[in-house]
């Protein structure tokens, strides 16, 4: 069993408790906040027994194994590595890192200490997902593919007040591209490769970071049409096109239906797995086994992909906002 302590005490923090508790790998051991208060009140319904607002003093706790943090996406960097040189494991909500630099040092940071460093890039390992990646596999003469993201967040109501949220700051590498971006090129990235060339066409907000735009992945032979935004809402499924299919997603952030549509035929083919009640189950699975057997061949090869896919993702992210002009504080340290 597997002691978990966690950074940030959101919804999203619950559910990964919940999930993580869920596959019977992990019981919670600790909770880390600014307020011993917020701490306490999060952890105690689970059980917790170890409650710190110093970092150093949480990282150093021998009743914790393994952290997962979704603290502000600026203060991942430092977590993480004060966090993985006591010899924790860590998971990263992603966005994991501001920028290449802070990713190629953690993961320096990771071998060093012999500890695990995973992206919590939860759609990746869910069946769903592998799914279309092995469909995409068979399509043949790929032609292209459209990817919709674009929530309207309710923190935005407050920058519209003249405030300026966490998730909407250059100094906390906020944006849409950092927050819901992720999900699709990833999705992009994991199926079709990396892109020859990338473009951000974004409309920028009073804060400077994205409120929403269109991304352009180009491809050899094809492009990939991916919108983005927290300032709107999009209800449009997710496609990819061949010659003679298509595939169609009811999303790509978390998919639950997906459906092989012949040209020829018209015929339509659900080609879904029933998905977990918690979204969040299958990567909580997944990290606990590369975590708990680190001499097994597969799982360590899967962990090394991941790594590769996660320092992808973030190169990628980082050329879209250079080619927007988005430039976040972290950039310039």
């Amino acid at each position: 069993m597997l002691n978990l302590g966690i950074i940030g005490t959101n919804w999203i923090t619950n559910q990964f408790v919940d999930a993580a508790i869920a596959t019977q790998e992990y019981q919670l051991g600790g909770v880390y906040s600014r307020s011993i208060e917020k701490a306490k009140a999060f952890g105690a319904p689970y059980q917790a027994t170890v409650f710190e607002t110093s970092l150093e003093a949480f990282a150093s706790n021998s009743a914790i194994d393994v952290v997962y943090i979704a603290s502000p996406n600026s203060m991942h960097y430092e977590q993480a590595v004060t966090l993985m040189k006591a010899g924790k494991h860590v998971i990263v909500e992603k966005p994991i890192f501001s920028n290449p630099r802070e990713w190629t040092a953690a993961i320096k940071v990771a071998v060093e200490n012999k500890v695990f460093i995973f992206e919590a890039a939860r759609h990746v390992h869910e069946e769903n997902f592998k799914t279309v990646r092995e469909e995409v596999k068979s399509i043949g003469s790929l032609q292209g593919a459209t990817f919709a993201y674009m929530k309207y967040s309710s923190r935005y109501d407050a920058v519209l007040n003249g405030e300026e949220p966490n998730i909407f700051s250059l100094n906390y590498s906020g944006g849409a591209l950092a927050d819901l971006g992720v999900y699709p090129l990833y999705a992009a990235i994991a199926w079709f490769g990396m892109p020859e060339k990338s473009h951000y066409f974004c409309t920028k907000i009073v804060t400077g970071v994205d409120g929403k735009g269109t991304i352009i992945l180009r491809y050899k032979e094809f492009d990939v049409t991916i919108l983005v935004g927290k300032i709107v809402n999009s209800y449009l499924p997710a496609e990819i096109y061949g010659l003679n299919k298509t595939l169609s997603m009811d999303s790509i952030e978390s998919i639950t239906t997906i459906e092989v549509i012949d040209r020829k035929t018209k015929l339509k083919e659900s080609i879904a797995e029933k998905t977990a009640a918690n979204p969040m189950m299958d990567e909580a699975k997944a990290f606990a086994a590369v975590i708990n057997f680190p001499e097994d061949t597969a799982k360590q090869k899967d962990y090394n992909e991941w790594l590769k896919l996660s320092e992808q993702v973030n190169q990628v992210m980082t050329d879209l906002r250079k080619d927007a002009g988005i430039i976040f504080a972290a950039d310039k340290e």
